[in-house]
């Protein structure tokens, strides 16, 4: 999922505060605009015996994060069929190509010298386990004038842990430092802020090396360690990735145990690092997508898509990504199957895998099956953390606006009034998996929370960019119950009707702005030799 999305906006329908009188029409039962007796039946069913917290428990807790090519990856899979034949639900997996197998053990990173703290990190997504305790100095990357400076000072690299990240100079949230800091302060942090960000771009200049290629090159010299910091300026926060690297082990630390050990080798006091990252690799190991199906009566060659991808980093539990989208996605097909059994055209299910190494599920997808393509009606997608769904962009669709204007006309008004459409938008290249489907001129799109609105109090903005987006806190408690049962809910219903519309949803394009053209299909990756990153 992207940490932003741009926020200008077309909005087509207008909303309202909720006031002392929508409240209590609320308290009162939901407002049907339709006669419609399915549409009561699946309100009723996603409201009165939703699942969604004992599935977003199980998938959170239990199986815990879904990293690519991981035994719980392969395990949330398997329940996920599992759950969908419970449900009466054809499910099945699709297996799309292989991926590195990998499985994370425990991580200890502990400053031994000059003093003992246990510092909060972990190993690096696919990182290589330190092969036992491993303890060694610690040193900054080189501050070289040019590459040949860059290539002598190497050998310092050997056997020690190499810090490859800038310092931050406060692991203060800024609205925390604008809240309570004097405006010199605030003047001067800014300086320093600047100032770091502007050395280490000189940094890895001036090294002749691409930033993302300096894990090969300390690889190769034989360090210890590799140890980075990515922060998002939130509390707490580690931003945890992965790596290719096969020997040298790669570790992510949070702002302030990096800024510790950083400042200790700085100041010439000699840091010591004592680190046990346990790991195992797996070989390469096939990746699948796991697929529900409720087949139509009618239209059975025609089809409505539902995806959102299963997989996640592993810095925690991938709650909010996307943990939460695709418990949406099985809690709208076990309420679609128990009210709308006998749909008019097909209603897919889809938990991507792969999505956070590049689509690479989902366009795969789209590469074997042009057949379905061809009959889409509609693609749902949902990667869009917490939250009521507020703002659909039409993905430069022409006609698609009208289509979502008719539906949500039908929508109880507890649902429908918060939603804002943008129109007719523009095809999204990448992001998440409804890009797979737009290059390919399938009208698809994805839901967002949180934009389109001009009152905070309800846009509900729940923010995902620096507290939970691929963090150590994206955790089963960051969810928003009620919100992810109105998701699921919100699915549902747009499913049901674009499953029995009358009419194909209208594939015409926009006229594209002068520079512009309509995103072309990438091939996907299917197997680990293929990522280039």
């Amino acid at each position: 999922m992207r940490p932003a999305v741009r926020a200008a906006l077309v909005g087509f329908l207008v909303c309202a505060s909720i006031s002392a009188a929508a409240q209590e029409q609320e308290a009162a039962g939901p407002s049907f605009p339709s006669d419609d007796p399915v549409i009561r039946a699946i309100w009723e069913e996603g409201v009165e015996r939703s699942q969604v917290m004992e599935l977003g428990q199980v998938m959170m807790d239990v199986i815990g994060p879904r990293l690519t090519g991981s035994p719980g990856m392969a395990a949330a899979n398997d329940w996920a069929v599992e759950k969908f034949e419970e449900w009466g639900i054809e499910a099945y997996q699709e297996q799309y190509g292989t991926w590195r197998g990998w499985e994370r053990g425990i991580s200890h990173i502990d400053l031994v010298a000059p003093r003992v703290r246990t510092l909060e990190g972990m190993a690096a997504a696919w990182s290589p386990a330190t092969g036992g305790p491993v303890e060694a100095g610690v040193v900054i990357l080189a501050d070289a004038d040019t590459p040949e400076a860059f290539e002598a000072w190497l050998p310092e690299a050997r056997g020690k842990f190499v810090l490859i990240s800038p310092p931050v100079a406060s692991c203060r949230p800024q609205d925390n430092l604008e809240w309570f800091a004097r405006p010199e302060t605030l003047a001067r942090m800014a300086g320093e802020r600047e100032r770091l960000v502007e050395d280490w771009g000189d940094r890895y200049e001036s090294a002749g090396i691409e930033r993302r290629n300096l894990p090969e090159a300390l690889d190769a010299a034989g360090a210890a360690g590799i140890i980075r910091s990515e922060w998002s300026e939130g509390w707490g926060v580690i931003k945890v990735f992965g790596t290719n690297l096969e020997r040298t082990p790669v570790l992510d630390l949070s702002c302030e145990a990096y800024g510790l050990v950083f400042r200790l080798a700085e100041n010439g006091q000699e840091p010591v690092l004592r680190v046990d990252a346990q790991a195992e690799f797996l070989g390469e190991v096939p990746v699948s997508t796991a697929f529900a199906k409720i087949p139509g009566s009618a239209e059975p060659e025609e089809f409505v898509i539902l995806g959102g991808h299963y997989d996640s980093w592993d810095g925690s539990s991938g709650a909010l990504d996307n943990g939460t989208g695709a418990v949406a996605i099985m809690e709208a097909m076990r309420i679609l199957k128990a009210a709308v059994p006998n749909p008019r055209r097909t209603i897919l299910g889809a938990l991507w895998n792969g999505e956070e190494q590049g689509l690479n599920g989902s366009r795969a997808f789209v590469e074997d099956h042009p057949e379905i393509l061809e009959r889409t009606h509609t693609v749902f997608n949902i990667d869009h953390g917490t939250g009521p769904v507020t703002f659909i962009p039409m993905q430069g669709f022409a006609g698609a606006a009208g289509r979502f204007g008719e539906w949500l006309a039908k929508i109880p008004s507890e649902l429908s009034d918060l939603v804002t459409l943008e129109i007719p938008g523009m095809p999204e290249a990448g992001g998440t998996d409804h890009a797979s489907f737009l290059c390919a001129g399938v009208p698809a799109f994805s839901f967002h929370v949180g934009e389109g609105l001009d009152d905070p109090a309800i846009a509900n903005r729940w923010d995902t960019s620096v507290y939970t987006w691929h963090t150590n806190r994206d955790s089963f408690d960051k969810i928003v119950f009620e919100d992810l049962r109105d998701d699921a809910l919100m699915t549902a219903l747009f499913a049901y009707l674009a499953s029995e519309d009358t009419e194909p949803m209208p594939r015409d394009r926009r006229a594209m702005p002068e520079g512009e053209a309509w995103p072309e299909c990438r091939p996907p990756e299917r197997s680990s030799e293929e990522d280039g990153r």
